[in-house]
């Protein structure tokens, strides 16, 4: 059986051909045979002149739940073209969660116009969610759920259900309120489906159950249902008011945003450029990082130029000094990945980064005299230097230790700063560790070959 991966690329090898032949019904057909995701997979992998032919076969009554699906700068190139009409034909159907994300990105006056047109009930529900940013469990929450009292009795509850066409997706539970839609406990349906029928919810019911305010951040969210192995939560107020529900399929979704982000932001390339972003769109994205990154070589440069009178009189110095700048900028890139990565994950706090420090210090260390024995017994061989190899292998000690320090403080001050350590960390960690590595080492040698 072939991959997604490949069947992927079949799959568009079949589209391109058919449109560069004019044999648009197979392609429509084909397109609108496929689940809402796989259409989604199929767009987003396209370059943009397929894509906006690919857009124009899809059945109108079947965009909507492919636009939940895109990732949001795709969505807003489709979005842009579409006049209020076609908006609200489109968020018919979709859950609350899903219509939010979308209106988010249309100008004010056509989120009223949008909402103005849902009946009082679909209107709540997404104005509830939309009040909320989209980074939070308010934000990411579907108010698509099923409540229940807790005096009734479970055989009312399971006629209750029967009346419904279908159930809200991942629904596992049902949520039991009090007065005011306060909640006050869950009925798993598993439970429900074993227990006595004569029962009341009330003897059924979890009480002892976790809720997530509105306000707590996406990434969070995700932790909790890692940690839990939840496949869905009940969001609530600071009173306590149930307000929605947030399930799997959406702490995925915000899984691999956060992946996306740490890739991009390691390799400064911004959140909104996706695969196959147009070149008009992609090149002042990277301009300003290779801009921020020619700022801080030019910073290195500098170093370098105060020893130019040194270098001159030991020309081997400009043969050997990127490695110890190469060295320290590895070794604190794995410092800074682990300790970004554990920040992510919550791992790290005020109780632990202390002994990270201490261990991530150590380990550069270490990893700095084995290896400046080897690189200093090379650089003694080739050049019949004793003394280049001392200064060689010192200043690579010395820039590891540096590496280290800077690669487990950094992130933490930048969180501390509001700044995402993602994102302008690893700048800055190259920026250290070569202006550190370069004057470590030519400072040294100016010393001792005076």
């Amino acid at each position: 059986m072939p991959s997604s991966a490949t069947q992927t690329q079949q799959q568009l090898e079949l589209l391109s051909s058919a449109i560069d032949d004019g044999s648009l019904a197979p392609v429509a057909r084909m397109l609108n045979a496929l689940p809402a995701a796989e259409t989604a997979h199929l767009l987003e992998s396209s370059p943009p002149r397929m894509r906006q032919a690919l857009w124009a076969l899809i059945d109108r009554d079947s965009e909507g739940d492919i636009l939940a699906s895109l990732p949001e700068e795709l969505q807003s190139s489709f979005l842009k073209d579409m006049d209020v009409d076609e908006l609200i034909e489109l968020t018919e159907g979709l859950e609350s969660d899903d219509i939010a994300d979308i209106l988010q990105q249309l100008p004010r006056t056509v989120i009223h116009e949008v909402l103005a047109s849902m009946d009082s009930q679909d209107r709540h529900r997404v104005e509830r969610v939309i009040q909320y940013q989209d980074n939070t469990a308010g934000g990411l929450m579907s108010t698509e759920m099923i409540t229940v009292r807790a005096p009734i009795t479970l055989d009312v509850v399971l006629r209750y259900l029967r009346r419904h066409d279908q159930l809200p997706s991942n629904s596992d539970a049902i949520y039991v309120v009090g007065r005011q839609d306060t909640l006050i406990g869950v009925l798993p349906i598993a439970k429900l489906l074993i227990s006595d029928p004569n029962s009341t919810v009330r003897e059924v019911m979890k009480t002892d159950i976790y809720t997530l305010t509105a306000d707590i951040e996406d990434t969070q969210v995700a932790q909790l249902f890692e940690r839990n192995d939840w496949v869905s939560a009940p969001v609530v107020d600071k009173a306590g008011k149930l307000l929605g529900r947030i399930t799997i399929d959406d702490v995925v979704d915000v899984i691999r945003d956060d992946f996306e982000h740490s890739i991009n932001s390691l390799a400064g390339i911004s959140d909104e450029e996706e695969t196959f972003s147009s070149i008009k769109d992609t090149v002042p994205r990277r301009m300003v990082w290779l801009g921020i990154n020619l700022i801080t070589a030019l910073l290195a440069s500098a170093s370098i130029k105060m020893f130019e009178g040194t270098i001159d009189k030991v020309v081997a110095l400009a043969v050997l000094m990127p490695i110890v700048a190469s060295m320290g900028g590895i070794a604190g890139s794995q410092t800074l990945t682990v300790v970004i990565r554990g920040m992510a994950l919550g791992l790290i706090g005020k109780n632990n980064a202390s002994w990270l420090l201490q261990r991530e210090v150590i380990i550069s260390f270490i990893n700095g005299i084995v290896w400046a024995l080897v690189v200093g017994t090379l650089a003694s061989l080739i050049y019949n230097d004793f003394t280049l190899a001392i200064v060689l292998a010192t200043a690579m000690i010395l820039n590891l230790f540096v590496a280290a320090f800077v690669g487990t403080l950094l992130p933490i001050s930048l969180e501390r700063l509001n700044i995402d350590p993602a994102l302008a960390g690893g700048v800055l960690l190259t920026t250290v560790t070569d202006i550190f590595g370069f004057a470590i080492f030519l400072g040294l040698a100016s010393y001792f070959y005076g």
